[in-house]
């Protein structure tokens, strides 16, 4: 099936965050929802909302920025689910980094904690980064042979940021050799992206690739491959 006729599939994507339409990424994100092929349905859900822990019904979740979040036990099972059930998922800047909490955790087998949320935990492998990119722009780099370079290229791009959390050194090694892989790196922020090679759509970034929608701009070609995943699992019928 084409991408163009994947996008004409009624897909369910779950946008798990808490909106708050005073962040500028969150109203960003409403401009691209709204762009959104006409049979994609796309919805916020909350984190301390009901549907937040049972997400059966929808193909595909994209976890947010905006963390800490009401309910960070649900981010984390959300993130778990999707990674055990194949479902597709795309964690952008706060999802990002609970990707990185949440697979430490259940995969390589850390006591993994947030600095933002745990700050006197014994093993943070999400850290304060060395400079603060809320609101800056980066040049994203993507890594060659990996699923984000396959979608963005291999040519380096500016990405939008709104973070001052990201993955510390120390824990690439670690998260690396459980299966995970960086796919992209940028000044200032180190790791810019990971994902799963063996699930069907797993990526997660620190930049924030729904920027530049309330201008017109084209939907970046991460959002529109996270699309074609959701919708391949709408039309595959999958059963999980």
């Amino acid at each position: 099936m084409s991408g163009a006729e994947i996008r004409n599939v009624s897909a369910r994507i779950a946008v798990l965050g808490d909106r708050n339409p005073e962040f500028v990424t969150h109203r960003e994100l409403d401009a691209a929802l709204a762009r959104l092929p006409a049979r994609t349905r796309a919805e916020w859900v909350a984190t301390d909302s009901a549907t937040a822990r049972d997400l059966g019904d929808f193909d595909a979740v994209w976890v947010m920025s905006g963390g800490p979040f009401r309910d960070d036990d649900a981010v984390y099972a959300a993130i778990r689910w999707a990674r055990e059930h194949g479902r597709p998922l795309l964690g952008t800047c706060s999802g990002f980094q609970y990707v990185l909490v949440e697979f430490a955790r259940s995969v390589a087998g850390l006591d993994a904690g947030h600095a933002e949320t745990d700050p006197d935990g014994s093993t943070l492998v999400v850290q304060p980064l060395a400079c603060s990119l809320v609101g800056q722009e980066r040049i994203v780099t993507c890594a060659p042979g990996t699923r984000l370079a396959a979608i963005c290229g291999v040519e380096p791009f500016v990405g939008f940021h709104w973070c001052g959390y990201g993955l510390a050194p120390e824990f690439v090694a670690p998260l690396t050799q459980a299966g995970l892989v960086v796919n992209a790196h940028a000044d200032d922020a180190g790791v810019e992206g990971v994902e799963l090679p063996q699930h069907p759509f797993f990526v997660a970034t620190l930049f924030q690739p729904q920027v530049g929608a309330s201008t017109g701009a084209p939907l970046h070609p991460l959002i529109l491959a996270f699309l074609d995943a959701a919708a391949e699992r709408y039309s595959s019928g999958v059963a999980t």
